[in-house]
């Protein structure tokens, strides 16, 4: 009987909880107008201070942004969801700290760059020209760099992705550990080094004069481990179930490799020594060691001093006068160009080679 009492007595009300998804929500507009108001704020206190520096003024609004997207989500939702939000916010300032400096250069060699660059600053040399005159062109530079670059590509490629297919299908032992070790080493050689390196044997124990492939030479080592570093990786991503398939169709491993393997990572390969030869473009240390720079056009890489787009640039902003400074910053412009359209090749390759997936 008790028991029958007791089962009729009525349930207890359920306690109602809150769901944490009930709590309020700041708006979407909201990240943006904080942002807005800590411009303001720290443009206002930029002024106020006396300071001129605009960098000053960027930290300082940064800081605000953070500041007031904590504080206020804080207020609005709860400390879990603002240290959310503050996690995002300091992603969006370094994003930003990264993308001005970029913007800033990229506008500032283009406003400056585009004032000498035009036909015929494309397709002359300086000969005839003195350097305070305005006047002459890039033509014997630019030609100078598609050679060396070229020649250095033709180089380190082959060897830097024959290096990486031994290191990941073959490589064992103490032979591996050490090959990857020094390629790890020759990543952080400074360019500098390699062109003292070809300079103390090319040059000074062999006897051979400035020439291009002098420079392409020390480019080349420079170039060979980022070859080595992205093929690696790329030959990494390829499943070993196709090598498993392959070999148990009884295929060789040598023919597995250059029939299975490659095409499947041609992609990324292709991409990795674009970008390992638009790193190479821009470097003048070697250059101006080994290469010596010239005024004339010298067609002939092997034999002769050579002109090059880095080494113009350094030469033109060295000579310091408006005109020289101008083909400076034209043929800063030209460089830019040159790097831009091998990355923009490269992509294009990476999703022309990609594997095709059928919807």
């Amino acid at each position: 009987m008790s028991h029958t009492v007791q089962d009729r007595r009525p349930a207890p009300a359920p306690v109602h909880r809150p769901s944490p998804l009930s709590h309020a929500r700041m708006p979407r507009w909201a990240p943006a107008a904080i942002a807005a108001g800590s411009i303001a704020a720290g443009c206002g206190i930029g002024i106020a201070a006396g300071w001129e520096s605009r960098i000053q003024w960027g930290l300082i609004s940064a800081l605000l942004f953070v500041a007031a997207t904590y504080a206020i989500t804080t207020k609005v939702e709860n400390s879990r969801q603002a240290k959310d939000r503050v996690a995002t916010s300091v992603v969006w300032v370094c994003f930003v700290l990264a993308i001005v400096p970029l913007a800033s250069l990229g506008w500032v060699t283009i406003s400056k760059g585009m004032q000498v660059v035009d036909g015929y600053f494309l397709t002359h040399s300086m000969n005839g020209v003195l350097d305070a005159q305005a006047g002459g062109g890039v033509y014997h530079a630019l030609l100078g760099t598609i050679e060396q670059v070229a020649i250095a590509a033709v180089i380190a490629a082959p060897i830097g992705m024959l290096t990486a297919i031994y290191l990941v299908e073959y490589g064992r032992g103490k032979l591996a550990h050490a090959v990857t070790f020094f390629v790890d080493v020759m990543t952080g050689v400074p360019s500098i080094v390699a062109g003292l390196f070809i300079l103390a044997t090319w040059n000074l124990m062999l006897g051979f004069g400035p020439s291009g492939f002098a420079g392409s030479m020390a480019l080349a080592i420079l170039m060979m481990p980022v070859v080595v570093r992205s093929t690696e990786e790329m030959l990494k991503l390829v499943p070993n179930e196709l090598r498993e398939a392959s070999l148990a169709l009884g295929v060789p491993k040598w023919k597995t490799i250059l029939k299975v393997v490659l095409p499947t990572a041609i992609g990324g390969i292709t991409t990795g020594v674009m970008l390992a030869i638009a790193r190479i473009t821009g470097e003048t240390a070697p250059v101006l060691l080994l290469v010596f720079g010239t005024k004339l056009i010298n067609p002939n890489p092997f034999e002769g001093a050579q002109a090059s787009l880095p080494l113009y640039v350094y030469e033109q902003y060295a000579v310091g006068t408006d005109a020289a400074v101008a083909r400076a910053w034209g043929a800063a412009l030209v460089l830019i160009a040159f790097v831009m359209i091998l990355n923009l090749v490269a992509r294009g390759i990476a999703r022309w080679k990609a594997p095709k997936t059928g919807r």
